[in-house]
């Protein structure tokens, strides 16, 4: 179903918490295993106890300002009809300035490149997780080095593999092994800070302004290892709409902030006394004996952490297809109970090679971590751009206010990118190349159809006029109902003209049908369907879905019934016109945009199968089209 049809019974709070902390959490409750080391490795900083209480107090403040205030406290009041993430919120932003066409246009590109570099994030985000967890073998025994990569491969593959059959049958363990995974970072962290409390010191923000002062530069180049800590803090508004705003915050302040500060601190209390476990802290902390059982744990919880940015992913890519934005592609629905289990294979295949690839070429989590963040960097400033135009122009608050609630936000957001961005020749290039990629694609799929639509306006005939002319000597009608699919309203269908031409009949009943897709997550069953009659049994109709609406054409028809329109399903034929894209030297795009944009249309997913036609009552009937 593309919307819920009657209210079902609520999930208890409870479950909802239980679910956020499973699928929200995984990547940021994942941070542990990597986050505090590379802070001195990629800083080059000395184990003392200045250095360690300034990097735990400039961790500390981190998550305080970036996850709990801005995320958990301001970003997740700006809802879209209850839906989150930074599509929602560039659909927001962009109709909130609908009225300036200059800045929304603006707004639609910077949003559109955020949604870009997510999936160069989505790339380096399981390969330095599996990888960090995998990594602990090296612990338990150093010869089993070359092992590490191998086995996370494996570990990778056999993840993907499973996603064609949906995350239903694994999803229900998802809460229970994460909350299992934030007790235990607990638990290890509270043995240490309990035989070194002083380590506590480092909650006054003193010790980080101090570090900061005494080694600047160092500080600066630590900035880019210690956002690390608070990676994955994007699936907080993005899976608002499946969980909503109190379970999240709930599980937030309830269990994962706790268990990561006390975890973090345990890290910082083990390298107080014993600095040599700076190469690997996390697994330092636990005793021998439980490092067995811990990989394992670490392992499962790296793979949800993963889980979760993969199906993240596939609802991404939905909803940036509908928005027009890039080429139709084969969605495939895992859950006959939730609408929001899909997936793509073309992601989780193209997904997987770049991970791969990203884990074959590092090598280590490491050198990953030096990629990583600069995605995550870019991300959270655009969010933050996002969030101004939604308070000030959405909202409408005052500017002193709008500005003042995101200032502070945008100039640590801007000091985290400038750290990042100091990584980009070691490493930071591959997620910013994925991303720069993904935009390419989609500005030139967005601009190719725009183009497109322009040139099949220019060459239309006028719907009411021609029926009119049909029907002054109206050909042979036949029984049943045709519906033709037209990307135009008032304008004749290709299909229809090439129907009389060859087939010389019209049938009995007339649908000319206009699929729109539009900036809001949801469009219920009552504001599905505009019907207008064009006479002799003919009808213009409209079908509206938001971009995270299943567009269902033969269920939305349904809804014409009390109308007048009677639809009998075995009787209705359906007409598509299919456009083959000729490049050409005068499109108004550069000739190798002009050339991808045919390439991306020749192979694109059949608009039957993304609008739910039946197979075997589609008929296309192709023309060819120069841009």
């Amino acid at each position: 179903m593309s919307s819920p049809s009657s209210p079902s019974a609520p999930v208890p709070l409870a479950a909802l918490t239980l679910g956020a902390i499973g699928v929200v959490y995984g990547d940021i409750g994942t941070s542990p295993l990597y986050a505090l080391k590379e802070a001195f490795t990629h800083g080059q900083l000395a184990v003392t106890p200045g250095n360690v209480l300034g990097i735990l107090s400039l961790m500390f403040w981190t998550i305080t300002v970036i996850v709990s205030l801005k995320y958990v406290t301001l970003i997740l009041r700006a809802d879209n009809h209850g839906e989150g993430g930074l599509v929602a919120l560039l659909a927001l932003a962009s109709q909130a300035v609908k009225d300036r066409p200059v800045l929304r246009r603006r707004l639609l590109l910077l949003g559109i490149f955020g949604t870009a570099i997510f999936f160069g994030d989505g790339v380096i985000t399981p390969a330095i997780s599996v990888l960090s967890a995998v990594e602990g073998l090296e612990v338990v025994a150093p010869g089993l080095h070359p092992y590490v990569v191998p086995v996370t491969v494996l570990v990778l593959t056999a993840l993907f593999a499973v996603q064609r059959h949906g995350t239903a049958a694994v999803g229900r363990w998802f809460g229970p092994v994460t909350v299992l995974w934030f007790l235990v970072l607990a638990g290890m962290g509270v043995m240490h800070v309990a035989a070194h409390p002083k380590v506590l010191q480092a909650l006054s923000p003193h010790h980080a302004l101090a570090f900061v002062l005494d080694h600047p530069g160092a500080a600066f180049v630590a900035l880019g290892a210690i956002v690390l800590c608070v990676t994955g803090a994007e699936a907080l508004y993005a899976d608002m709409g499946h969980f909503g705003r109190r379970p999240i915050r709930l599980a937030w302040f309830g269990l994962v902030m706790p268990s990561l500060v006390i975890n973090y601190f345990g890290q910082g209390a083990l390298l107080l006394t014993q600095p040599e476990h700076v190469s690997n802290p996390f697994y330092g902390m636990a005793p021998r004996w439980a490092l067995p059982p811990l990989i394992v744990l670490a392992t499962c919880a790296t793979v949800i952490a993963s889980q979760a940015l993969i199906s993240a992913a596939f609802s991404v890519t939905k909803q940036v297809v509908q928005l027009g934005y890039l080429p139709r592609l084969r969605i495939l629905h895992t859950s006959v109970r939730a609408a929001g289990q899909i997936y793509v294979p073309a992601v989780n295949w193209g997904l997987y090679l770049f991970i791969v690839a990203a884990v074959i070429g590092f090598g280590s989590s490491s050198a990953l971590a030096a990629a990583y963040g600069i995605a995550v960097t870019i991300d959270m400033l655009i969010t933050t751009v996002m969030t101004f135009f939604v308070i000030r122009y959405a909202w409408r608050y005052p500017w002193l206010l709008c500005v003042g609630a995101t200032a502070l936000f945008f100039v640590v957001d801007s000091l985290f990118f400038a750290a990042t961005a100091v990584k980009l020749f070691d490493g930071g290039w591959f997620p910013v190349a994925i991303g720069l990629a993904m935009f390419t694609l989609m500005t030139t799929w967005q601009r190719g159809r725009s183009l497109l639509s322009e040139r099949l306006r220019a060459e239309a005939i006028d719907l009411p006029a021609f029926l009119e002319a049909v029907f002054a000597s109206p050909p042979t009608r036949v029984e049943g109902t045709a519906v033709f699919l037209s990307a135009e309203t008032g304008v004749t269908p290709n299909a229809l003209l090439h129907n009389l031409k060859h087939n010389k009949v019209l049938h009995d009943t007339n649908l000319f049908v206009t699929v729109r897709h539009h900036e809001v997550p949801w469009i219920g069953f009552d504001r599905r369907v505009d019907v207008q009659p064009l006479g002799h049994n003919c009808w213009q109709v409209v079908l509206h879905f938001g971009f995270k609406n299943d567009p269902d054409v033969p269920e939305a028809l349904e809804l014409l019934k009390p109308r007048g329109v009677q639809l009998d399903e075995m009787n209705t034929s359906y007409f598509l016109s299919r456009e083959i894209v000729v490049p050409s030297l005068s499109s108004g795009m550069a000739g190798w945009r002009d050339k991808l944009f045919a390439s991306l249309h020749r192979n694109a997913s059949a608009a039957a199968d993304f609008l739910h036609l039946p197979a075997n009552r589609v008929v296309e009937l192709g023309a060819k089209v120069a841009l």
